[in-house]
C-alpha cells in the first residue's frame, strides 16, 4: 500500500522505514537475508536523519542533481517524527515507497532516472538484460555489473556501479525453482541508471520488491513502467552528465545538513561504524592512499553491498575544504562494483576507489596501487609499502576518532542529542585533519622562509619521522614547493 501526495499522481515516493511496512501493506518476506544482523546492510531510516552523504552536487552541484523548493502543503507528523498516512492511497505496484515530508529543509533534490531495467541468468546464455526503459538506452556490460560474480550463492544483494557517465544501484535476488531448465534456480536484478548516487538510496526498497515481484511474476513489468513515467530525467540536449567527484572537495568548515539539504545519509544508519571497527587503526592507512590519490581496489567475495559502503567510506577520507587545494589533482572518483568488462576503462584511470568478487583482479596490478583482501591492506608498489606500518601519529589520531565516536554515542544516549550522527562526525574529523595539513604547508610554501621543520609536522599532526616518506609524496601529488628539513638539517630536500 502506498501513500500519494497531493501535488501529482505517482510523484516523490520515497522509502518506507521498516517500522512502516507494516502498516503499509503485506509484503515479502525474506529469506536466508546474509545482511540481516549486520548494521552495514540496514537502509537509512526516516527523512529527519538526513546528513553528510554521497552527495555528487556538493558545492557546487553536479550534473543530473537539482534543486527545487517545494510548494506541497506541510503533512501532519506523527509522533515519531514521520509524516501520517493523511493522503489518498495510490496503486499497490508501487510497493515499498511512500511520500515522505522534507522536514529538515524545504529544499529536495530532482529526480534523475535515466533508465531502469531488468537482468537475469539464463542457463544458456548467462547474464542479459531482458527487459529495459528506454528501449533504446545503451545497457552494454550492466548484465555482468548489477548481478555481481558469484552471487549465486547468495540470496539476495544490492550493488552500487558505475556505467560510462552514470551511476546504477541494482537489487538481486536468487530463487529456488522446481525447473529443470533453470537448473533450479531462478535468478534476477532490478535495477536504475542516474547521473548521480546522491538518490539512488530511495528506491532500495522499491527495488526489492520489484526483483521479488520478477521472479515470482516473470515478464510482468507494468510497475517498472510507471515508475520510469514518474522518474525519467529531462537531461540537456547534447549532454549527460559527467561522473563526479567523492564528497567534496567544497565543503565548509562546518558540516550543516540545514546548508547542505542535497547532502542527504545515503547509506544505512551505522555504516561508519561498521567501517570503523572493521578496519581499525588502518583507517589512517588507508587515509593516507585516499589523499594522495591512489588507485584502491577491494576485494570481497558476495555479497558486494555492504563493500559498496566501503568504497564510499574510503572517498570521505580526502575531503579538503580549503578553496582551491587539489584542483591539480586527479578526482578521487567511485567505481564502486567493477568486473573483468571494466578492465579498459580502468587502465586509463589515475585514481579511484572500486570493488570486486573476482579474484583475477589481484593479478593486474598495473591497474591498481593499493588491493585490499578482507582487512589486508597491500601495495605491490615498493615505494608506498613503508605507508602500510602504522606509526605513533597514527595511533594518537585514531585515539581521537574513537574518543569522538564515544562522546558522541554517550551524547546521544544520555541527552538524547538527535541533531549529531556518526558520518557527520567522521566526515569533519578527516576534513579537518587534511586541512589541517594543507593550511600549514601553503602558509609554510609562501612564507619567506618556506622550509619545513619537524615541529610543522607535529603540527599537522603527523610523525616527523614515519610520516616523512607521505609528506614527500604529498608535496609531489599537490605541487607544493616548500624545503622539507627533518632527517639531515645540513642537505635539505625541495619539493
Amino acid at each position: 500500500m502506498v501513500e500519494q501526495s497531493d501535488r501529482a499522481p505517482l510523484l516523490d515516493w520515497e522509502e518506507v522505514p521498516p517500522a512502516e511496512l507494516a502498516t503499509a501493506g503485506p509484503s515479502p518476506v525474506r529469506e536466508e537475508d546474509p545482511s540481516a544482523g549486520d548494521p552495514s546492510h540496514r537502509r537509512p531510516p526516516s527523512g529527519d536523519s538526513a546528513g553528510v552523504g554521497w552527495g555528487s552536487a556538493l558545492g557546487g552541484g553536479a550534473a543530473g542533481v537539482t534543486a527545487v523548493r517545494s510548494t506541497a502543503p506541510p503533512e501532519r507528523v506523527g509522533p515519531e517524527g514521520d509524516a501520517s498516512a493523511t493522503d489518498e492511497e495510490g496503486d499497490c505496484a508501487f510497493l515499498g515507497l511512500s511520500v515522505k515530508d522534507r522536514r529538515i529543509t524545504e529544499w529536495e533534490e530532482k529526480d534523475q532516472i535515466v533508465a531502469v531495467f531488468v537482468v537475469t541468468f539464463d542457463t544458456r546464455s548467462g547474464n542479459m538484460v531482458e527487459w529495459c526503459l528506454p528501449e533504446d538506452v545503451n545497457l552494454d556490460g550492466v548484465e555482468f555489473k548489477s548481478m555481481a560474480s558469484g552471487s549465486h550463492r547468495i540470496a539476495n544483494d544490492f550493488i552500487y556501479f558505475r556505467k560510462g557517465s552514470y551511476f546504477g544501484l541494482a537489487c538481486f535476488a536468487n530463487m529456488p525453482v522446481d525447473s529443470e531448465l533453470e537448473r533450479g534456480a531462478r535468478m534476477k536484478s532490478v535495477g536504475i541508471l542516474s547521473p548521480s548516487y546522491t538518490l539512488l538510496y530511495r528506491y532500495m526498497h522499491f527495488l526489492e520488491n520489484q526483483v521479488r515481484h520478477q521472479l515470482q511474476c516473470p515478464g510482468q513489468y507494468s510497475p517498472l513502467e510507471a515508475f520510469y513515467e514518474d522518474k525519467k530525467a529531462v537531461l540537456p540536449p547534447g549532454g549527460n552528465g559527467l561522473v563526479t567527484a567523492c564528497p567534496t572537495s567544497t565543503l565548509g568548515s562546518m558540516v550543516n545538513r540545514c546548508m547542505h539539504p542535497e547532502m542527504k545519509i545515503t547509506h544505512p544508519a551505522g555504516c561508519m561504524s561498521q567501517f570503523i571497527r572493521f578496519f581499525g587503526e588502518q583507517i589512517m592507512v588507508l587515509w593516507k592512499f585516499a589523499l594522495l590519490r591512489k588507485r584502491i581496489l577491494i576485494f570481497s567475495p558476495p555479497p558486494v553491498g555492504v563493500v559498496c559502503y566501503r568504497v564510499y567510506c574510503c572517498c570521505c577520507l580526502a575531503n579538503v575544504s580549503i578553496p582551491g587545494m587539489g584542483i591539480s589533482v586527479p578526482e578521487f572518483r567511485p567505481f564502486f562494483y567493477i568486473n573483468v568488462a571494466d578492465i579498459t576503462a580502468l587502465e586509463t584511470e589515475l585514481s579511484y576507489v572500486a570493488c570486486t568478487t573476482e579474484k583475477i583482479f589481484e593479478e593486474k596490478k598495473e591497474l591498481y596501487d593499493v588491493y585490499i583482501d578482507n582487512q589486508n591492506v597491500k601495495t605491490h608498489r615498493e615505494s608506498l609499502q613503508p605507508l602500510l606500518r602504522i606509526n605513533s601519529a597514527d595511533r594518537e589520531k585514531y585515539r581521537k576518532l574513537s574518543e569522538q565516536r564515544q562522546l558522541l554515542l554517550y551524547s546521544q544516549e544520555v541527552d538524547e542529542d538527535c541533531t549529531s550522527n556518526e558520518e557527520d562526525l567522521f566526515i569533519v574529523f578527516f576534513m579537518e585533519q587534511n586541512n589541517r595539513i594543507f593550511q600549514t604547508l601553503s602558509e609554510v610554501a609562501g612564507s619567506a622562509d618556506p622550509t619545513l621543520t619537524a615541529d610543522h609536522m607535529r603540527a599537522m599532526g603527523l610523525d616527523p619521522q614515519g610520516d616523512r616518506g607521505f609528506l614527500v609524496d604529498l608535496l609531489e601529488v599537490y605541487g607544493i614547493d616548500v624545503m622539507l628539513v627533518i632527517d639531515n638539517p645540513c642537505c635539505p630536500s625541495q619539493y
